[in-house]
């Protein structure tokens, strides 16, 4: 893991290159400021202060050279970040002392999933800030973002059900929390569609539900819950081979839920969470559940299995019912869940934008206000009451999968929704958690899509109250 708190230190006047942060609508003022070789060097590398667009910018001695950065009027989060690949090894400060947000897009420009292949030493290029008190949350948002990548990026031979539970021990021994974690005979009984999804999986993949509760029982409760499938198949409903090629991603909602449990931990934030995993693999053996099949549940409800793919559905099902029972009498404030859930929702909203869908406006509002503020977008999506018709079966109290093809994340959503009572505040975001091409900062691969979002909401409610 890339140590992001020897990247950003304060600025107490060390020796630093400067990095000048240049506006479209300020370039002729700053060029016209500039020496004759100034202006030379900013024509020779085409820079226009055109957001993203660089240039060397020479000293009157070699050591002196400073860097001009492209800005937009009001920087978000990876404005900085195309400067870091192209500035060597060194110690930087801006042009503008408070990088403000952006400087997350400076820290994560530094990391790399980098488990399986080897490479070049990353170069450390050290921000100096001048604002010393945004240091330690923005450190511990670079730490959270990098966890889910690098949860996504590992492949499902090294990232099963038990490695799964493994991360969330790690987390709990990290932070002085509680760990519990549920399989076989209790499982089967008590959460019988998790161990329905998972139980075609080899014993040493066998599925289970992982727990983690941290914080003062006087503190408000507060439930996170992320859909963990290490690996989906499909089942007996096999994907093609083009739609099981990143199936390695399908736990990213878990990987979301850990790490937003890591910085509800990592910054104290005053609330009793309660972090629940159901980790499966979606295999196919004699053993699998079939199309057809009726599931029990934890909540009592039966299900009719139309098809073995729409398998994340299920195991959250059982983990909301317990999230929602709360502990000795107290239930939680709200629940969010975080689940790779539905292509419906990249066709609808690309790779970028996770769904959001939710029982209580003023928590979707706060979702979606905190997005904003932190640019990291969701989008609501309607829990739109007529489609309730679409889950309904002939033998069973509902489907899992309604015929149609017809709003596939809305009726995902409706699904869940049976398994949280009416008066529970929830939110519930289908995240694509991968990045299809690379941007600054964000390279191909696993990516947290809502995190921040999510975060900004709870510090928002909790951390001002």
């Amino acid at each position: 893991m890339t140590d992001f708190s020897s990247l950003l230190i304060p600025d107490r006047g060390q020796p630093g290159h400067v990095v000048h942060l240049v506006r479209a609508d300020g370039f002729d003022a700053w060029l016209t400021a500039q020496t004759e070789r100034v202006r030379a060097a900013a024509a020779a590398a085409r820079f226009t202060a055109k957001p993203g667009t660089f240039a060397l910018i020479p000293g009157n001695k070699a050591d002196e050279w400073s860097a001009a950065l492209g800005m937009p009027d009001t920087p978000g989060p990876w404005d900085l970040a195309p400067a870091v690949a192209k500035l060597p090894e060194g110690h930087y400060r801006l042009s503008d002392p408070t990088p403000g947000a952006a400087a997350l897009g400076w820290l994560l420009a530094h990391h790399r999933f980098d488990r399986y292949k080897q490479g070049e030493p990353v170069p450390q290029r050290v921000l100096l800030t001048g604002d010393p008190a945004r240091i330690d949350e923005t450190v511990a948002l670079a730490a959270a973002v990098a966890m889910v990548r690098d949860l996504v990026d590992t492949p499902a031979n090294d990232m099963g059900p038990a490695e799964l539970q493994g991360a969330v021990e790690d987390l709990a021994n990290a932070h002085g929390a509680s760990t519990r974690t549920i399989r076989g005979a209790t499982l089967e009984s008590d959460y019988p569609m998790i161990a329905a999804v998972g139980r075609a999986a080899v014993a040493a993949r066998a599925p289970r539900l992982i727990e983690l509760d941290w914080g003062d029982l006087a503190h408000p409760r507060i439930a996170i819950v992320g859909k963990g499938v290490c690996f989906d198949t499909g089942g007996l409903d096999i994907k093609p081979s083009s739609g099981m090629r990143m199936m390695k991603k399908d736990m990213g909602g878990a990987a979301h839920a850990l790490a937003l449990a890591d910085l509800i931990m990592r910054r104290r934030l005053p609330v009793r969470l309660h972090l629940l995993i159901p980790a499966v693999e979606n295999a196919i053996a004699g053993d699998a559940m079939r199309p057809g099949d009726i599931l029990a549940s934890r909540k009592g409800l039966s299900v009719e299995i139309t098809n073995t793919d729409a398998e994340g559905r299920l195991i959250l099902g059982d983990a909301l019912t317990k999230a929602a029972e709360g502990e000795a009498g107290v239930k939680p404030e709200l629940i969010l869940d975080f689940a790779t859930l539905t292509g419906a929702a990249r066709v609808a909203l690309g790779p970028d934008l996770p769904a959001l869908l939710a029982n209580d406006d003023s928590l979707a509002d706060a979702l979606l206000a905190a997005g904003e503020a932190v640019a990291d977008p969701l989008w609501r999506l309607p829990l739109w009451a007529p489609y309730r018709e679409m889950m309904k079966s002939d033998v069973a109290d509902l489907n899992n999968a309604p015929d149609g093809g017809f709003a596939g994340t809305i009726t995902a959503a409706l699904f869940l929704e049976k398994f949280v009572p009416a008066d529970q505040p929830w939110a519930h975001l289908d995240t694509f958690a991968w990045m299809p091409s690379a941007k600054p900062g964000r390279p191909k691969g696993g990516e947290a899509l809502g995190l921040r979002a999510a975060w900004a909401m709870l510090s928002a409610r909790y951390l001002a109250a």
